[in-house]
């Protein structure tokens, strides 16, 4: 079977982020369950940064460190989110044009709740096994972000997203996929999935998210046990505890895979809960460690923990990591793949600490300003010019050109790079 997996992988967390805990004092929320989401900071979507700019800003390092030659290899571009502002034209089109991809390339966009990024990566993954274009390349970009608004009149205790405010994010993962998985080899045909209809969390309408967290916790504790247990069916002696030296999850918030782990080393093994915790901070905790700066960004939060994991694991010798990926509505995946030293090297080389080190922390005064800016850019706006004063500052700090929403005419969005 011929190697397949990600070649080269990228994260951009965003240009600011919020301290979770001053998000907490400042909505007067219960500091003792707040504790248990395992939250530190988040990411914000400024007015003028969009899922176009944040994927954008994900995969031009990938691409600027390709030659033409590699470059042109890019035969197929899928963009994953739920964050979409078109019923028709696809996101990555905009992507291919700022990103100066080869015109000979398929575009289109997936719509999945939180699995769609794993849905872009395996689409990916079997395109370039199926050998139909030898040699070539498959960019999926997973980028999402939770634009909180208020409606006129109204507060945030009244709107159905108050409950996910303090963990939901902003940002993107950019990966590229081909026959030289650098970064992360896929174990071929080792997947195993589950999904069934469930109303559990959604956007019944563009800007704002309502749900039912009891039943999405239900939901997701059932598609991993369920998901690994067909796993574990077409990957004989499997097992949850010893094949994988670490574990990557779609991550809402710490605390509810910590959860979601002890529930699953219970049901497996019923180990003791020192056992438990152990294993957590040894194989779960290095997957954490992004998405507790950046909060959940929906379809690219299993690569962003993927991403966390090879970061900060210890891959002296090639190590297995098990991924699980979840979507509500629902539908969910239990895959997994290789890491070597060299792979993790070639990730420490994009700096995503770095970046994230990097980004301006908001004032609450700040915070609220950028919901009450954000109404400038709502679902359906037919024209605006952005007001790039606003923060102007965090503009002038980029360190690498970023690409930033400066107008819509006419519903189409213009972009600059700054």
């Amino acid at each position: 079977m011929q190697p397949v997996g990600i070649e080269m992988l990228n994260v951009f967390g965003g240009s600011v982020y919020l301290d979770v805990d001053a998000l907490a004092m400042h909505r007067g929320l219960d500091k003792t369950r707040f504790a248990n989401l395992l939250m530190k900071e988040k990411s914000v979507a400024l007015p003028y940064e969009d899922p176009i700019s944040l994927g954008v800003n994900a995969a031009k390092p990938i691409i600027d460190a390709l030659s033409d030659k590699e470059k042109d290899r890019i035969e197929m571009l899928i963009t994953c989110t739920e964050s979409a502002f078109d019923f028709g034209k696809s996101m990555s089109t905009y992507m291919h044009d700022y990103l100066g991809l080869n015109r000979n390339c398929r575009m289109f966009e997936l719509k999945n709740a939180c699995y769609s990024g794993t849905a872009g990566l395996q689409t990916a993954i079997n395109f370039v096994l199926s050998n139909v274009s030898p040699g070539a390349k498959a960019l999926v970009i997973a980028t999402d972000i939770s634009r909180f608004l208020v409606a006129p009149g109204g507060g945030v205790a009244s709107e159905d997203w108050s409950f996910a405010e303090p963990s939901s994010g902003a940002g993107a993962v950019a990966m590229l996929v081909s026959d030289r998985p650098h970064l992360f080899q896929v174990d071929v045909g080792a997947n195993g999935y589950y999904g069934f209809e469930v109303m559990d969390t959604c956007r019944p309408v563009a800007d704002s998210e309502a749900g039912d967290s009891d039943l999405s916790l239900l939901s997701y504790l059932d598609c991993l046990e369920q998901s690994f247990l067909e796993y574990q069916k077409r990957v004989p002696g499997a097992n949850y505890q010893e094949s994988f030296a670490y574990l990557a999850f779609h991550t809402p918030f710490g605390g509810m895979i910590k959860g979601a782990h002890r529930t699953m080393m219970r049901k497996l093994f019923r180990v003791k809960p020192d056992v438990i915790e152990s294993d957590f901070e040894a194989r779960v905790v290095p997957g954490l460690t992004y998405c507790q700066r950046v909060g959940n960004i929906m379809g690219a939060t299993t690569a962003l923990s993927l991403a966390s994991t090879i970061d900060n694991g210890k891959f002296d010798t090639p190590k297995r990591i098990g991924c699980f990926s979840y979507g509500s509505g629902c539908c969910s995946e239990f895959f997994s793949g290789v890491v070597t030293r060299e792979g993790q090297e070639r990730l420490h080389n994009a700096f995503i600490s770095e970046q994230l080190s990097q980004r301006y922390q908001l004032t609450m005064d700040e915070y609220d300003a950028v919901i009450e800016q954000s109404r400038a850019v709502r679902f359906g706006t037919r024209n605006a010019v952005l007001d790039t004063a606003f923060l102007g500052e965090v503009r002038e700090r980029a360190v690498t050109p970023r690409l930033y929403l400066k107008e819509i005419k006419e519903y189409h969005r213009l972009y600059e790079w700054v």
